[in-house]
């Protein structure tokens, strides 16, 4: 009950944190870090769908961003519209993507699916790097100045800033439903033992793709709300392999497979990325990768099931100390 209320209080802090943040915060240096948080955790919490749930460890989820950001500046390219437009498209190519390519792969096991999805996310980067549609190695540029509101260049920070907010609440929302029914149990079953899962009458192969393709479809989201702010994608920043491996740092050592540990993991390792950068310059990218090796080492050695672990025996001895006081 203690430990109940406690997550509960500290959830209702979060929202209300994340709701005052540009509110306090003015300036639009830290507005920016702000979105860039809020865009680090929609991606690590798409992922965490199959990658922390379900246990399907993807190292290429890259291609479902990277689709989802090509998508509404190819419309834009082609065509001349709202860039917003193509996200429907962005998300219709990443699940069928995502369909496609789990069939065989979900054959797979362990570190032997992790790889496939890892070649399949470098092979679309390498294509994308030498396709004259989408603007080959030097990549695709979006509406230099707003037409109209539907463009969403907007000068602000704060408008990007609750878009995200809100894209990142109905996501969570998303998981916290599925968390307390059959599909988010199975889930959990399949991540335990697999085979068990099956002799139990678990339809498997059917809830990996299903949850394969719910994190393909958010995760194009987030590379839509990604392009649509910075109005520029190439094959790297879209398709590339460090894309991927921050989101699986993120939610892992927020704690993968658990409805807050993405934005946990967010939480911390952007604003260090961010000082990094600041204090180091361009050298600091290097760095901050680095840095997120050494966490997820202390992280592998001493808490395998990241910060969400950690809490939940740190919570007693402070309620029971703040009750002794």
């Amino acid at each position: 009950m203690r430990q109940t209320f406690g997550l509960r209080a500290i959830a209702l802090l979060l929202a209300a944190g994340l709701l005052l943040y540009p509110v306090v915060f003015t300036d639009p240096f830290y507005r920016d870090v702000g979105v860039t948080f809020l865009l680090a955790a929609i991606s690590a919490s798409a992922w965490n769908i199959v990658g922390g749930y379900a246990g399907q460890v993807s190292v290429g989820h890259s291609m479902f961003f990277g689709l989802g950001a090509y998508a509404p500046l190819l419309v834009y390219n082609l065509w001349g519209w709202p860039p917003i437009a193509g996200v429907p498209f962005g998300i219709a190519l990443a699940i069928s993507l995502a369909l496609v390519i789990g069939m065989p792969t979900f054959r797979l096991t362990g570190h032997y699916f992790s790889m496939a999805t890892l070649a399949v996310a470098e092979l679309i980067r390498i294509f994308a790097g030498t396709w004259g549609l989408v603007g080959a190695a030097i990549g695709l540029q979006g509406p230099a100045t707003g037409r109209a509101w539907w463009d969403l260049t907007f000068r602000s920070e704060l408008p990007y800033y609750y878009i995200f907010l809100g894209v990142l609440a109905l996501l969570l929302a998303t998981t916290a439903i599925i968390e307390n029914r059959r599909f988010g149990f199975y889930l959990r079953a399949i991540k335990a033992s697999e085979r068990a899962a099956r002799n139990l009458g678990v339809p498997a192969r059917r809830i990996k793709m299903m949850a394969l393709a719910l994190s393909a479809a958010f995760t194009s989201v987030a590379g839509s709300l990604y392009v649509v702010k910075t109005g520029f994608i190439d094959p790297d920043s879209g398709f590339g392999i460090l894309v991927s491996v921050q989101m699986v740092i993120v939610a892992a050592l927020g704690g993968a497979g658990t409805l807050l540990g993405p934005l946990v993991g967010a939480l911390i390792l952007v604003p260090l990325q961010t000082a990094t950068n600041t204090w180091f310059g361009g050298s600091g990218s290097g760095l901050t990768y680095i840095l997120y090796g050494g966490i997820i080492v202390l992280i592998a050695r001493f808490e395998p099931g990241g910060l969400s672990e950690l809490w939940p025996r740190l919570l007693p001895r402070l309620w029971k100390r703040a009750h002794a006081a």
